[in-house]
């Protein structure tokens, strides 16, 4: 009987799963797997985490006219509960449709930026593009989650497709 209530009780702990629902979808050209999130909506911005045997890159896209980023523009991200920052430059292309790219190469052992980033809540990104003028995405406990989420999932995921 004792056995049995220890199994009763332990029963939840195993069969608890992540539910990771991601995107799958394979390059047409080079036959290369490619993983993604999809977009995430945030107040004023939203984000993609996509991911191949190569890179994790995230994806955000600003709102607003004239968000021109290019190599200088900076994101200040603020993590809840700590006053702890992490300083990062835009990885991708100049533009101004308000596209900011953070990028990391894949591998076995995740970069601290990207484990941070994928495991501890954050509170609000500074964006200072071009213009030297700031915008601030605010992210509330429920995007705090999603976040953590699906950018662990896709990270353990994005392990899986290094050759």
């Amino acid at each position: 009987m004792k056995h049995f209530l220890l199994l009763f009780l332990l029963g939840p702990l195993f069969s608890y799963s992540q539910d990771c629902k991601l995107i799958r979808d394979t390059d047409p050209f080079t036959k290369e797997i490619k993983l993604s999130t999809g977009f995430m909506y945030f107040s004023g911005a939203s984000l993609s985490i996509d991911a191949d045997s190569r890179e994790v890159d995230l994806l955000f896209s600003i709102e607003g006219a004239n968000r021109c980023f290019d190599d200088q523009s900076t994101a200040v991200i603020h993590f809840e509960g700590t006053k702890v920052k992490m300083s990062l430059r835009n990885a991708g292309t100049m533009n101004c449709e308000g596209l900011y790219h953070f990028i990391y190469k894949n591998a076995q052992n995740t970069t601290a930026q990207l484990q941070k980033l994928t495991t501890q809540k954050v509170s609000q990104i500074v964006f200072t593009g071009t213009n030297k003028k700031e915008v601030v995405v605010l992210l509330t406990p429920k995007d705090q989650e999603l976040l953590i989420s699906l950018g662990t999932c896709l990270v353990n995921e994005a392990k899986k497709l290094i050759h």
